[in-house]
């Protein structure tokens, strides 16, 4: 049971990951290769506020998740003045930076040894320990995430959203600032993963950069291509998947050496059959390969 439960609680953080990544990749159609960076910072964050500051739960976890806003606009801001794959090298520049500072600033990260003893949560008295709870209180993480998402995708802003992702030429004819649009929706979207990577330390008990490479940011995108891109379930739904497929390699005795590499290929054949039969995902509402040909 406590097995089932580790393997949900995995997939509602990685929801709440790919429900940010989508924010800004399948509503407003811009792709990042930082998001496992922003989710370390909000890792990390969350831990040394905890450990060295004796920081509680809840208000280290909220600022985890605005120093990755702020972290996320500041990136975002001058790559997004240009148009092209500027923004997709300018955050691929900033996962290797943030995985070279995690991994070498010793007197702070703990370099390649990580943090350990990372505290559990402790919320108005109730301290989360169990498998259980910890599930419990990733479902709210979850639905919090989701509220979020829908407010801003059913609001104006997510129609403008909408319409930049389409054609950028038409927001910006109709008056709108789609800068501070794309901006501001990645600062949002920064913001969430930050949150999802302070819940993660504090489960975790244990952290490292290994679990922030660009792979996890691949891993990521995966997620979100393969759920369904513009929808509000799709993330979801490929989080559970993605999450849930590899571990039936257990059952099969496989050896933990040879199911790293096998992990890898049923996610890149799993991405691969999507974009070639059905690229808008499982439940998506938006189609690149339909908007590479647009």
């Amino acid at each position: 049971m406590n097995y089932l439960c580790h393997i949900l609680t995995l997939a509602c953080i990685f929801s709440v990951l790919s429900i940010s990544l989508n924010l800004v990749l399948g509503h407003g159609g811009v792709l990042t290769l930082a998001h496992a960076a922003l989710f370390g910072i909000g890792a990390y964050s969350s831990a040394i506020l905890s450990l060295h500051f004796h920081c509680p739960f809840l208000l280290g976890w909220v600022l985890s998740g605005v120093i990755c806003a702020v972290i996320g606009a500041v990136i975002a801001y001058p790559s997004l003045r240009i148009h092209g794959d500027t923004f997709v090298v300018a955050t691929f520049s900033l996962q290797v930076i943030i995985f070279s500072i995690l991994n070498n600033w010793h007197e702070v990260t703990g370099g390649p040894m990580g943090i350990a003893g990372i505290q559990r949560p402790v919320i108005l008295g109730w301290r989360v320990d169990s498998a259980g709870e910890f599930l419990a209180l990733a479902i709210l993480c979850v639905c919090f995430a989701q509220f979020l998402a829908g407010r801003l995708i059913s609001s104006p802003f997510g129609l403008v959203l909408h319409t930049i992702r389409e054609d950028e030429v038409v927001a910006e004819v109709a008056g709108k600032n789609t800068l501070r649009f794309k901006v501001s929706s990645f600062a949002v979207s920064s913001a969430l993963a930050g949150a999802a990577g302070g819940f993660y330390a504090h489960y975790a008990n244990y952290i490292d950069p290994t679990s922030f490479t660009v792979m996890e940011s691949i891993f990521i995108i995966s997620i979100v291509v393969i759920g369904g891109a513009g929808s509000l379930w799709g993330p979801v739904v490929g989080a559970v998947v993605l999450v849930s497929l590899p571990e039936l390699l257990r059952f099969v005795g496989m050896p933990s050496s040879v199911a790293a590499n096998i992990r890898q290929m049923i996610y890149a054949g799993a991405l691969v059959a999507c974009m070639l039969w059905r690229p808008q995902g499982l439940i998506g509402e938006f189609s690149f390969r339909r908007n590479e040909n647009s």
